[in-house]
């Protein structure tokens, strides 16, 4: 009877392999199969990443191109010549290095309230049992529900009571009242956090402050720091607000001078490109250097066990 052989080179006497040779097979198959879906997420991911860079591409470029080359047709994506004039247009034509400060003091300030109201309202939401403690964490959860358009013009009314219009303290004043978003974040991050540790601190005669600031702060850094991030990359690009309680160009941030490239007769698109280039620079550098504090804060583990 004709055999067949296997790897080592003996023949079986029938034209079958043994059971170990399908089972090989089958994990060969297997580890093919998740190797070809690896390679099809990874290209996914590319074509997706390459569509959302698309247009921070289109910026730069524009950026760089001469006022020649901005609106020809087909368009141009790589610019026959790098001209830098349009960056110094950008910080010529508009106060640039005040409006940076303006909105660098905005963002410090906002970014500073947020962390301590949140992660205080937070504490006593997750690590002090209160009565209706969980009724309450719905009622301030549920204020987010409510659109900005609907509270926009009582606010303005309560701001303009106290006059505080024209001043930066209604774009940092209510972050120090602590968001609804960011309690919910960091109220699920302080629940993972053991309540022996708490425990045990009561025990030795610490105060509920102290367990805050010398134990659950030190363990939430990277929670905190998602929500320093957030905070600090929502003001930076917050253009409604300054553009209502903000009425001397002084005071103006970054997002309301980009406004000013345009008019009614003109547009200088070069400026207004090397500008958003300018404006947007920050930010990526920012999340590039703290991404991976920003994950692991996003996945919310209080302990690393």
């Amino acid at each position: 009877m004709k055999g067949s052989a296997n790897s080592t080179g003996f023949y079986y006497s029938c034209g079958e392999p043994p059971a170990g040779g399908y089972l090989y097979r089958g994990v060969m198959g297997l580890h093919n199969r998740k190797t070809i879906n690896l390679m099809l997420s990874h290209i996914a991911l590319i074509v997706f990443s390459a569509l959302f860079a698309l247009p921070l591409f289109w910026l730069v470029s524009t950026s760089l191109k001469p006022n020649t080359e901005i609106f020809i047709f087909p368009p141009k994506w790589i610019p026959s010549h790098v001209f830098w004039g349009h960056y110094k247009t950008a910080i010529e034509f508009i106060p640039f290095f005040r409006y940076l400060y303006n909105t660098i003091a905005i963002c410090a300030l906002s970014v500073l309230g947020s962390v301590v109201s949140s992660s205080l309202v937070a504490y006593g939401f997750s690590r002090i049992d209160w009565p209706e403690r969980d009724a309450i964490f719905v009622v301030v959860i549920a204020t987010m529900m409510i659109p900005f358009a609907v509270t926009m013009i009582p606010m303005f009314v309560i701001f303009n009571k106290l006059r505080w219009i024209n001043t930066f303290k209604p774009l940092v004043v209510p972050t120090y009242f602590g968001p609804a978003f960011y309690i919910f974040l960091l109220r699920q991050f302080f629940m993972t956090i053991p309540l022996e540790l708490s425990d045990a601190a009561r025990i030795d005669g610490a105060s509920e402050f102290y367990i805050y600031r010398a134990i659950i702060l030190p363990l939430a850094k990277p929670a905190l720091a998602v929500v320093a991030l957030f905070q600090f990359i929502g003001s930076w690009n917050d253009f409604l607000g300054p553009l209502i309680y903000l009425r001397s160009t002084e005071k103006y941030t970054l997002a309301l001078g980009l406004q000013q490239f345009r008019s009614a007769l003109l547009t200088e698109w070069g400026g207004l490109m090397a500008a958003s280039t300018l404006v947007t620079l920050p930010i990526i550098v920012l999340f590039f250097f703290t991404q991976k504090t920003f994950i692991q804060g996003i996945s919310l583990t209080g302990i690393k066990g």
